[in-house]
């Protein structure tokens, strides 16, 4: 895991492709750590999605390096690896075990959008996950939040295990940012310009490559 924790502190966990990490992805970390006054985030790049597992995703090391630049301005942000570095198969609920493991002073906050909040249900072990940690949800345009009927319907009783933090609504997409750099567009201000300069570099979701 990239960078130290220390015991009794209060961390979100923001999992995802990161295939661009942009500008959103940045702006709900810090108004979830603002209101919720956490110590921090931590960014937990997935390794293959089991969601999508016939998906095409940048290799790893681009992907958490990105990371790595766009964070690196922002002392309460750190990246893990866990899930990159793990063999088999990467679960959220897998890794929450583990970082409540290593650090049972302190207390973890999943990070979850709208849109995620939906396939839940789907989720491997979602009970368990909700016993590890509270689900923090953050608005995506698009995306509306599920009626209260829903909680009852999926997680009876556990509804209180849900956090809900209104964030900027900012309709950035990884995959629409992957297109505009295959169409050869621009993608200033929708990454930041370090990330913008690692894809250019490193030829990233160009055409033909």
């Amino acid at each position: 895991m990239g960078g130290r924790i220390l015991s009794g502190e209060h961390w979100g966990v923001l999992g995802g492709t990161f295939d661009p990490v942009h500008f959103a992805h940045l702006a709900v970390a810090e108004q979830v750590r603002e209101t919720l006054d956490l110590t921090g985030v931590l960014f937990l790049p997935a390794a293959q999605p089991v969601h999508k597992p016939n998906a095409t995703v940048t290799p790893a090391e681009h992907r958490l390096r990105m990371v790595e630049l766009a964070i690196a301005e922002n002392p309460c942000f750190r990246t893990s690896h866990a899930e990159i570095e793990r063999p088999t198969p990467s679960y959220s609920v897998d890794t929450m075990e583990e970082l409540v493991a290593e650090r049972p002073a302190d207390s973890f906050y999943f990070i979850v959008s709208a849109e995620a909040l939906a396939e839940l249900p789907g989720w491997r072990q979602p009970w368990r996950l909700l016993e590890l940690c509270p689900l923090v949800v953050v608005p995506r345009l698009g995306y509306a939040l599920p009626a209260e009927g829903w909680f009852d319907e999926h997680f009876p009783g556990q509804r209180g295990r849900f956090v809900f933090v209104e964030t900027t609504h900012l309709g950035h997409s990884a995959s629409d940012i992957r297109a505009r750099v295959a169409a050869g567009r621009s993608i200033r201000y929708l990454v930041p310009s370090v990330v913008e300069d690692y894809i250019r570099e490193n030829r990233l979701y160009m055409a033909n490559d």
